[in-house]
């Protein structure tokens, strides 16, 4: 939020310039030098907004750990940005965090991510290009993300770089307990029980004194991340978060339900490729941390043959600590967010929700996007300054609609629910009826002996080409009637298949969407939710819900049947009268998954087929949208 600018009086000589001092003295004298509360948001305060008067601190602080194995405690970069009352008022003031890995810069190139071109259940071409990220030992500012919008109003702001990026020591371990860790010591320093030093290396101390001991944190993506990660730990002192599309779980970044994928826009990326983006930290440390990270650990854990859940994805996975988690929670996400998909979110709210204060705030857009800056200052002046505003007594969820402003961007004007999901949603289960290579159908009645059809796995040709072809052999797809009237979504779309491969190893995508397919991005006009899946994992994919099975996939019996059942992405969405709702089942995915060669043959039995939606208003309400789904 950009500084409000502030009225000078133009000065000039003799008496005029006489005047304007007293003025401007009187004026000063009368500015409180505290924060300033009006409708439960702190409000800018004019003694705090001089920036040139604002101190600034840079520092290292010691953590528990010692990533790099050279017997000593690892050191986080630190910056501080406060009042100047802090320092000469004894003003004591609470702060707003954030950390990331970025704010050194990062590495990129042709040929930093995987090639995709690569057999299912067969080894990888070797990734060759490693960027030299540059490093400027003389950086003492990290960032001034934050610093406009929350100093003005009494808090103070910390920013530090994660474990081997910029100025920290230590290796970058992508997920790893580190993450977790790095932020709890500042936080922990903030209030008196680490150390802070002024170099590196040095053991000249350098105190918080200033700071109330409240700690807020915020950021996106990897940015978004870190907060929770900190949660996770309990540490005291952590009051409150506002993760926005976080990601809680490396598997679930990098694979789903057992099959190699990609996340959306970054084809081929794996945790190593996103190691060498973020690896900025002393190059004289570097070759320490590519050896005992990148080619050593991640090489042998992160497993691009298989896709399989394990110990190295389990280290990375937030939801088992979750229970720890403490603080209130404000979480952010984009329902059309295919890069850090909305998952990531839902499963940390669903594990935390009834323990600590929690707001679930959704909207229609992509990657990022914050709440409106009132919730966000209304949050943030509760829990830091313990103002009872209310903020939490209000509406658990804020989801952006699909029509009017910002709604397919990542703002506008949210509408309030009680919960997400729609505590009036239902499941309803839906049949397909054969006709699939053309549009099958698609209703609240399971018609018995519909068969089995199959589809020839191309991956060259994309989803939105095979939702609006008129007949394929490369897709299934299964229609229910046109809507009468609009049909609210909210929650988790759960499907359940039969099916058979043609070969022992195969790529499986499923898609809900809107018919017509509206031509142009994806977006809520044709796209409701999708997922994936690996066929191979059928034994450990029986309900739904999370996926953590450490149970190893077993190859496919050629024109055997296997069942499985899997979640696609949670939604909340409006779809409008006029369209239909329609599964859309296909193998690989050219945006998401590897691409063999084409060829191999999935078989579906439409017999023991489904999927289950959550209708908000249950199966009444989705009969009366679509009068002939009976």
């Amino acid at each position: 939020m950009p500084f409000a600018k502030l009225w000078m009086p133009r000065i000039g000589i003799g008496l005029s310039f006489v005047v304007a001092v007293v003025v401007i003295s009187a004026q000063t004298k009368a500015e409180p030098a505290h924060a300033v509360f009006k409708d439960g948001q702190a409000q800018v305060v004019g003694t705090f907004s001089n920036s040139n008067e604002w101190i600034h601190e840079s520092l290292w602080v010691e953590t528990e750990f010692d990533s790099d194995h050279d017997g000593q405690r690892d050191r986080v970069h630190v910056d501080v940005t406060r009042q100047k009352q802090t320092e000469t008022d004894g003003l004591r003031v609470p702060v707003i965090y954030e950390s990331s890995p970025y704010f050194a810069g990062t590495g990129s190139g042709p040929g930093i991510n995987w090639d995709v071109h690569q057999e299912l259940g067969t080894d990888p071409t070797p990734r060759t290009f490693h960027p030299n990220i540059r490093f400027d030992p003389t950086r003492t500012r990290i960032s001034s993300s934050l610093v406009g919008t929350w100093v003005p109003r009494g808090f103070a702001v910390v920013h530090s770089e994660a474990p081997g990026t910029g100025l920290s020591t230590g290796c970058p371990t992508v997920g790893g307990v580190p993450e977790r860790y790095a932020p709890k010591a500042v936080i922990d320093w903030l209030n008196g029980r680490a150390k802070g030093f002024t170099t590196v290396n040095g053991q000249t101390q350098v105190f918080a004194k200033w700071c109330t001991g409240k700690v807020g944190m915020t950021g996106t993506s990897y940015n978004g991340t870190i907060p929770i990660a900190a949660a996770t730990t309990g540490v005291k002192g952590l009051e409150c978060i506002v993760p926005i599309s976080p990601n809680t779980s490396y598997y679930h970044y990098y694979r789903s339900n057992g099959l190699v994928r990609s996340p959306g826009g970054y084809l081929g990326e794996d945790v190593d490729s996103l190691y060498d983006f973020i690896h900025s930290g002393d190059p004289a440390r570097r070759d320490v941390a590519n050896r005992l990270y990148r080619d050593g650990e991640f090489a042998k854990g992160q497993d691009r043959k298989t896709g399989d859940y394990n110990d190295f994805w389990a280290e990375r996975d937030l939801l088992p600590f979750a229970k720890n988690i403490r603080c209130a929670v404000l979480i952010c996400h984009g329902f059309n967010d295919w890069n850090v998909v909305p998952e990531h979110s839902t499963r940390i709210s669903q594990a935390v929700k009834g323990r600590v204060p929690l707001i679930q705030y959704f909207h229609q857009g992509g990657h990022g996007g914050e709440p409106p800056m009132e919730l966000m200052n209304k949050w943030f002046t509760r829990f830091l300054y313990d103002v009872k505003n209310g903020v939490e007594d209000g509406p658990k969820a804020y989801i952006v609609r699909e029509s009017g402003p910002g709604a397919t961007r990542r703002a506008g004007p949210p509408t309030p629910y009680a919960d997400f999901p729609n505590p009036e949603a239902k499941p309803v289960d839906l049949f397909p009826s054969a006709g699939g290579r053309t549009a099958g159908g698609l209703s609240t009645t399971r018609l018995p002996k519909q068969g089995k059809e199959d589809l020839t796995d191309d991956v060259s040709f994309d989803a939105p080409t095979l939702a609006v072809a008129a007949e394929s052999n490369h897709r299934l797809i299964y229609s229910a009637p046109e809507l009468a009237s609009p049909l609210h979504l909210s929650g988790t779309a759960r499907v359940t298949l039969r099916l058979a491969s043609s070969t022992p190893a195969a790529n499986l995508s499923v898609y809900l969407v809107q018919l017509p397919w509206t031509r142009g991005p994806i977006s809520t006009t044709n796209l409701i939710t999708r997922g994936w899946a690996d066929p191979q994992n059928y034994r450990s994919l029986r309900r739904g819900g999370d996926y953590h099975s450490k149970a190893p996939g077993v190859p496919l019996k050629p024109g055997e049947f296997v069942n499985l059942t899997f979640d696609l992405e949670p939604k909340d969405q409006i779809i409008p009268a006029g369209k239909r709702v329609a599964l859309m089942i296909l193998s690989s995915d050219r945006d998401f998954t590897l691409w063999p060669k084409p060829g191999t043959q999935l078989t579906v039995d439409l017999d023991s087929t489904r999927i289950q939606l959550p209708v908000v208003g249950g199966k009444a309400a989705l009969e009366h949208a679509i009068p002939g789904s009976k």
